[in-house]
């Protein structure tokens, strides 16, 4: 097998795609393999017979043949037989080779595409991290594009398109509310100023003290492209809602770092899913959005909603200098999770988030070349930072293996004075990407959880029952139980001891009652309900010595049972149970937090509600459903969308209407005290 060469500067290529690509170096269709110039002759064992080419991302046929993945996956739209043998098959009978064969093809030696420039080679892995760091053709192609887009520093943008959407056409506004659209995405900015029909809203009542300085709310609608090498990969985000839940709609709950998602860094925690692949799922139940967002493929698009904040008569007047601004998406790669990118981040007195001050000489950033000075974070590896701080950044960044993917705002020609390199005004903070310590340290105190008291309890809701079951089984001693299990007090979430899995070679599985999801109360009469993970471990293995286990276990259970279960759907996936499993738990094994908010006179609390009494529903969860950018609810960053609402400054919400909790919310002026219980939205 010859070496494939292929020069980046071949001119042919530009009238088909428009730039290189980042990560091989050479010009190929966005959807098609990357290009690599090996220096030997490869084994053909390693060959893609379709495509002829060393394998890229290897599937193994069960009839024993290996394909790259885009390969195969093309082929079999067409076809439904292996290529070499012409065997019946189907695309989902194939599986990723081993990581044998995975290390082989990352380690074969290719050369530097950038030829005239640069002679070396490389392991094929390690071809990205050298085209963004060390190659000198790169950077001098990345210049050279750079000066072809903006020849005069100052271009004009594509207007943003506009997109059809299912929701209700409301009065648009000005393009000047939101200045955070990128030039990649259609947006369609909608004004959320009265709230949608049973969606109580505290947070975005205006009052006549609001009316000088707020206008309307203001979301967009954007369509995200989000490429997979790994099909099968899961996005990295959590989810809550759906039609059988009170939030109807379903919304990002969280954003797993280091995620497809993540990496991205176009999607927010906060943001509603309105399509998947062009179904709508703005009203489908929790499961059935789960089903659509764990279907794999390499490419997934989506709809969101994504609120913005409130826009205000001074930005409409700014909408010039907003226009002139644009977003940027930058990665560094970093060998390793000690190395530092070379970034110093200020905070401004007079603008909220973060700024990039200066970038160190020799540092990763600087190499880069695409970070500059004044550039504002919007976000990193996903992590939303436009009311964020050094800190928060500074986190984020060392605790990144490799890829650090940044969204920038840049507004050109302006520069952050020398001066401000002095952080020690009591309006400034700063921190370095170095690790050092930042100039103004503010420990957050960890909230306290507790058991939900007696006064805050509340009945099952509606669609869920429990079966509280005891399990005696006689074993021998050696024998074990069989199980794993997940949780424990000192989960983020503060969750009870739940099973994940019963293996067919326990003593538990040959009795059959206890399953997947059930939650484990005590063992031999060891109460397990306020251990923390490795007490419970503790706790299962010196009891399963003896020769007899009693067992108390809760089962969950789902009166709708409508709904396919998700066990197929869910391969490839670590098990865990989904969002609305939580809402069945009984009350007396929740865990609660009090969050205090805080607030300015002319400031709303920033976040809506939905839920509550109606005589012909009866008592429902409240529950908070969005949480606007820019508000003391978002600033704060314990919230989170899902959450339930037990108590408004210790005062049970159980039994209230929204007529009664509104003003309740809205008498407090400057502190309140929410008292909520937070569970793990369904991990896709």
């Amino acid at each position: 097998m010859l070496a494939v060469m292929a020069d980046p500067t071949a001119e042919e290529h530009v009238s088909q795609v428009s730039e290189l690509c980042c990560e091989c170096g050479q010009f190929h269709l966005l959807l098609d393999n990357h290009l690599y110039n090996f220096q030997d002759e490869v084994d053909d064992e390693l060959i893609c017979h379709i495509c002829l080419q060393p394998l890229l991302q290897p599937m193994d046929t069960p009839c024993g043949h290996t394909y790259c993945f885009k390969c195969l996956e093309n082929f079999m739209q067409e076809y439904n037989f292996c290529p070499m043998d012409r065997k019946k098959l189907s695309f989902q009978q194939c599986h990723k080779s081993s990581l044998l064969v995975r290390n082989l093809l990352d380690k074969l030696i290719v050369f530097c595409p950038f030829k005239a420039e640069c002679q070396q080679t490389m392991q094929r892995c390690e071809l990205e991290a050298h085209l963004q760091n060390r190659c000198p053709g790169f950077k001098k192609y990345k210049s050279e594009l750079q000066q072809k887009k903006n020849p005069n520093s100052k271009g004009k943008e594509d207007p943003p398109a506009r997109v059809d959407t299912n929701t209700p056409k409301d009065p648009e506004v000005p393009s000047a509310g939101s200045s955070l659209v990128a030039e990649s995405s259609a947006a369609a900015v909608v004004s959320l100023g009265t709230a949608e029909p049973g969606l109580v809203n505290p947070a975005f009542e205006e009052t006549e003290e609001d009316l000088p300085q707020r206008t309307s709310l203001v979301a967009e609608t954007t369509t995200v492209e989000i490429h997979r090498e790994d099909p099968e990969e899961e996005l990295g985000m959590r989810i809550v809602g759906g039609k059988d839940t009170p939030l109807g709609n379903i919304v990002v709950q969280e954003v797993l770092r280091d995620s497809v998602i993540a990496a991205d860094g176009r999607i927010a925690p906060g943001d509603h899913i309105l399509e998947v692949n062009g179904v709508n799922i703005s009203s489908v139940t929790h499961c059935q959005a789960v089903s659509f967002l764990r279907h794999p493929g390499p490419v997934l698009h989506l709809m969101v909603l994504q609120e913005k904040g409130f826009s205000n008569k001074t930005a409409q007047q700014d909408s010039s200098s907003a226009t002139n601004r644009e977003v940027i998406h930058v990665t560094l790669i970093k060998r390793d999770r000690s190395e530092p990118l070379g970034i110093k981040l200020i905070r401004k007195t007079d603008e909220p988030g973060i700024f990039i001050l200066d970038l160190l000489e020799g540092g990763l950033a600087a190499k880069n070349g695409k970070l500059s000075r004044n550039d504002r974070v919007l976000s990193i590896n996903g992590q939303d930072l436009r009311q964020g701080t050094p800190e928060a950044a500074a986190q984020i960044i060392q605790t990144t293996e490799s890829r650090v993917n940044f969204v920038i705002l840049r507004q050109p020609g302006i520069q952050l004075p020398e001066q401000v390199e002095d952080g020690s005004t009591s309006n400034s903070s700063s921190s370095s990407s170095n690790g050092g310590s930042p100039v103004h340290h503010r420990r957050r105190v960890d909230q306290n959880h507790y058991r939900r008291k007696s006064t805050y309890q509340k009945d099952l809701p509606q669609g869920y029952a429990s079966h509280e079951k005891t399990v005696a089984i006689k074993k021998e001693p050696k024998e074990s139980l069989g199980i794993t299990i997940g949780g424990g007090r000192d989960n983020k979430n503060k969750l009870p001891i739940y099973v994940t899995s019963v293996q067919p070679i326990g003593c538990l599985f040959r009795d059959g009652r206890i399953k997947r999801g059930d939650v484990l109360l005590s063992i031999n009469g060891i109460d397990l309900t306020h251990l923390n993970y490795y007490e419970a471990v503790s706790a299962l293995k010196s009891n399963a010595a003896s020769h007899s286990v009693v067992l108390k276990a809760l089962e969950i259970i789902p009166l709708n049972a409508t709904e396919p279960s998700l066990d197929m759907k869910e391969q490839g996936f670590s098990w865990s149970p989904l969002w609305i499993t939580w809402l069945g738990l009984p009350s007396y094994l929740h865990c609660c937090q009090d969050i205090v908010l805080s607030k300015g006179n002319l400031e709303s609390w920033g976040f809506s509600i939905v839920g509550g009494f109606e005589e012909s529903k009866g008592n429902k969860p409240f529950f908070i459903k969005t949480i606007v950018p820019g508000t003391p609810a978002f600033r704060d960053r314990k919230l989170k969308c899902g959450d339930e609402i037990v108590a408004v400054n210790g005062v049970p919400a159980i039994g209230m209407s929204n007529s009664e909790l509104i003003p309740m919310l809205k008498e407090q002026r400057n502190k309140v005290t929410l008292t909520v219980v937070s569970w793990p939205g369904s991990l896709v």
